[in-house]
């Protein structure tokens, strides 16, 4: 659009507000993530008409490759607007002049009518400015910038203010050729998709300012009148021998402990703090999914984001792309640990509320802290927590802590009428700032206790650290979840809320969380590049092989995605090896045949941490490969049957979700394409390895050799001795895999944790292996399998140790 387009009063009015106005596209690629034709005509329907709302979006649009809202719709020589506005613009007096919107959409369908070959898309478009909620008591500049539907003059007000948070909200398109097909092209109709329309913006807005934020002491008194927080002040009275005012102190006290204070001033200060940070910290932060959670959101879901915890980074990543996607950040859950000035104050005003370790013998604190959660969940704030209880140190999920989710689900039993649902977000870096401090704790050392040094610390050393990720998992809905694992909850739960199912049924729900996040795991440039020196003697590679290595893993995974929620790099082998080299994370040296790939010295156990984010994506290619190069040839059959005999321990210690129908589609997949890339042929004896290609088939199989081994240790000692104490197994196992850690170089600190045993033990006793009464054949045959794949030396050493 000229300037020429433009009246004389409009043309300065422009210049100004592009000085202004700086606007964010959600989603960012419209085009691409909305399936949107840029071939096909497209009209955009905003919920009410302004000029600065008609500027920012056709600034847009150039941008993206749209259309300009100012330049009209011409069919067959007739000019037509592109642009529909459900309400005029307001005067700054009065009521103003009724819009033409139904006028414009029953010519737009008389158009359609007339031409059978037209099918135009109709694109409803939210500019949101500030995205302020609201308050229960609103200040006059709160008022004032209040942008429901401004007159010119508040509207001023409002983008000398807020012009730099402009978010556009383009929303998947409707056809009119389906719409005047099935219902018709008269009056009705263009009244119905106004009244539609309507609604849809109402909800839109919702998403992305919130509910209204209440005060925070009238809060605190609605709690203390809530029934089950009187009756846990008058027990604590009585037990503590405390009068009524210093017990309802303590509660208040509990109450201003754990309350977030959310500020959306705060929250669009931290989003321009955070934009420059990430841009300091990251070349890219990479989003995958999160179209879902708008609408959830907007078919008026409570939304609990679960997502993986790997570094403190992950409170402040979340919640900017999750306003960034144009979503109300979410109150988090975060640990008391983390309430130290000035950070505590800070992170409660970006909406944090804060969690005690234990609640263990302090009934009065564990009931505030019960009846807020509900009360956030009631008001309709989205809220997130970490189910892990802590960061991994090891790269790994960590078994779940379901306090939390049980008082979720208990939320939602009690009355909850709206659908809560659980989202699930794998989080992912290629590089976390806390790992050096996490081997060092693995080694012994006590944790250093959070403080603002160590914020000043981390800030000194801000430097790129590649890419982060954030997947949006497959959400699950609690009302739905608990209908099918318990038909009539209703009816059992009104009698007695203590019953025996229910402590089961929440483990199943968050076993099947910890899937999901999985389920969406970024493979990137690091996580494979580590994985493949990893699984090499010296940790060293010479480049073109790694670059092959790397091309089979990429092509692996596009071909036969793990899940459709799995996202990778994009680029070849090349591309993406250097793409890690620019980290510095890796030595490259030169000799006379070429260029050689190399982990740098020390830093293995830090590549295993990344190797073990993605670990879940690669182990059933390793596994077949592992097989037939020590166990081959085996038939499709043999081989995908011992591969599923082995499966429920992969499933229990990296949170595999797939069933036994994806898990035979997945392995024969990924036999075809090994077959594909010739590193297998099958023959009448069945699959086996082709000799010109076994160097790459043995990196693959490398994976799963830690694994295996740890299999081998249980189950082997197990096989020796059936009515063995899970204990003495476990702390048996532990001491013989630290020992083989030293005796082979083994630099994975997870080899010999106890937890990763533990997870072990408990699964072997859920298939009845472990025990008085175990199958001791089943045993005997998961040895067959397992030890085999084991190098001839490491049977050797197991052997000796028996």
């Amino acid at each position: 659009m000229s300037n020429e387009t433009l009246n004389y009063w409009q043309r300065p009015v422009a210049a100004i507000q592009r000085l202004l106005v700086s606007s964010k596209t959600v989603p960012e690629h419209p085009i691409e993530e909305l399936d949107l034709d840029p071939a096909r005509p497209i009209v955009y329907v905003l919920p009410h008409d302004s000029f600065s709302d008609r500027l920012a979006l056709h600034d847009c649009c150039q941008k993206l490759g749209l259309p300009s809202p100012f330049e009209p719709l011409v069919v067959n020589g007739e000019e037509v607007s592109r642009l529909v506005a459900l309400q005029p613009s307001k005067p700054l007096f009065g009521k103003g002049d009724k819009t033409d919107f139904k006028a414009r959409f029953e010519r737009l369908l008389q158009l359609h009518r007339e031409h059978d070959e037209l099918d135009a898309q109709v694109v409803p478009v939210s500019l949101l400015w500030g995205r302020k909620p609201g308050k229960g008591e609103e200040s006059v500049s709160a008022t004032l910038l209040n942008n429901g539907h401004p007159s010119w003059l508040r509207k001023t007000f409002i983008l000398a203010m807020l012009g730099r948070d402009n978010f556009i909200r383009f929303s998947r398109a409707v056809s009119l050729r389906h719409m005047a097909d099935k219902h018709g092209t008269d009056g009705t109709i263009a009244q119905k998709l106004a009244r539609v329309a309507r609604v849809h913006f109402g909800r839109q807005r919702t998403v992305a300012t919130g509910p209204r934020l209440p005060d925070r002491q009238a809060l605190f008194h609605s709690l203390l009148a809530s029934p089950a927080i009187k009756a846990a002040i008058e027990e604590e009275m009585r037990s503590k021998k405390i009068s009524e005012l210093k017990a309802k102190r303590r509660a208040r006290e509990y109450m201003d402990e754990i309350a977030a204070d959310y500020s959306d001033t705060l929250v669009r200060l931290g989003d321009r703090v955070l934009t420059w940070l990430w841009n300091k910290l990251y070349k890219g932060i990479n989003v995958r999914g999160a179209e879902q959670v708008r609408q959830l959101s907007q078919d008026g879901h409570e939304v609990v984001f679960v997502p993986c915890h790997r570094s403190h980074m992950d409170y402040l990543l979340l919640s900017y792309v999750i306003y960034q996607q144009g979503m109300v950040p979410p109150h988090i859950a975060a640990g008391v640990n983390l309430n130290f000035w000035p950070a505590g104050p800070i992170f409660r005003r970006g909406g944090a509320f804060f969690i005690r370790r234990s609640f263990k013998g302090n009934k009065l604190y564990s009931t505030i802290f019960r009846e807020y959660l509900d009360q956030l969940f009631k008001r309709g704030y989205s809220v997130e927590y970490f189910c892990e209880g802590g960061r991994s140190r090891t790269g790994r999920l960590l078994p779940p802590k379901t306090g939390m989710i049980a008082m979720t689900v208990n939320s939602v039993m009690r009355g909850m009428e709206r659908p809560v649902t659980l989202v699930p977000v794998y989080l992912g870096y290629d590089h976390v700032m806390e790992v050096a401090s996490y081997h060092k704790e693995l080694k012994g050392k006590k944790k250093e206790k959070e403080s603002a040094w160590q914020i000043f610390s981390a800030i000194r050393k801000l430097r790129n650290y590649g890419q982060g990720y954030v997947n949006f998992g497959d959400p699950i809905t609690i009302h739905q979840f608990i209908n099918e694992q318990q038909p009539n909850w209703r009816e059992e739960f009104a009698e007695n809320e203590k019953q025996p199912w229910l402590t089961p049924m929440v483990n199943r729900l968050a076993s099947q969380l910890m899937c999901n996040i999985n389920d969406a795991a970024a493979a990137s440039a690091m996580t494979l590049t580590a994985s493949i020196l990893l699984a090499t003697e010296q940790h060293a590679m010479e480049r073109k092989a790694l670059e092959r290595q790397l091309d089979l893993y990429l092509d692996l995974l596009r071909a036969v995605p793990y899940t459709p929620r799995t996202t990778v790099p994009v680029g070849d082998g090349k591309e993406v090896l250097q793409t890690v080299l620019d980290l510095n994370k890796f030595q490259v040296s030169q000799d006379g045949m070429g260029e050689i790939i190399s982990i740098l010295d020390g830093n293995a156990i830090t590549m295993t941490y990344y190797r073990n984010n993605t670990l879940h994506l690669l182990v059933l290619p390793a596994l077949i490969a592992g097989l037939l190069l020590r166990r081959g040839p085996l038939h499709r059959s043999e081989l995908i049957e011992q591969i599923q005999a082995i499966y429920p321990l992969l499933q229990a210690e990296l949170f595999m979700g797939l069933d036994q129908e994806e898990l035979t589609e997945y392995l024969q997949g990924t036999i075809n394409e090994l077959l594909r890339h010739e590193l297998l042929e099958e023959q009448e004896d069945g699959l086996q390895p082709k000799a010109h290609r076994r160097a790459e088939l043995c990196n693959l199989a490398d994976l799963i050799q830690e694994t295996a081994q740890r299999y081998a240790i249980v189950l082997t000692r197990l096989q020796q001795e059936p009515e063995i104490e899970r204990s003495t197994l476990e702390k048996e196992s532990q001491a013989l895999a630290e020992r083989m850690s030293k005796l082979h170089g083994i630099s994975a600190p997870e080899f010999f944790d106890k937890k990763v045993f533990a997870t072990l033990t408990t699964r072997l006793k859920e298939l009845g292996l472990l025990g008085e009464e175990a199958d001791r054949e089943r045993v005997t045959e998961l040895c067959e399998i397992v030890v085999p794949i084991l190098t001839t030396t490491v049977q050797n050493t197991l052997k000796q140790a028996r």
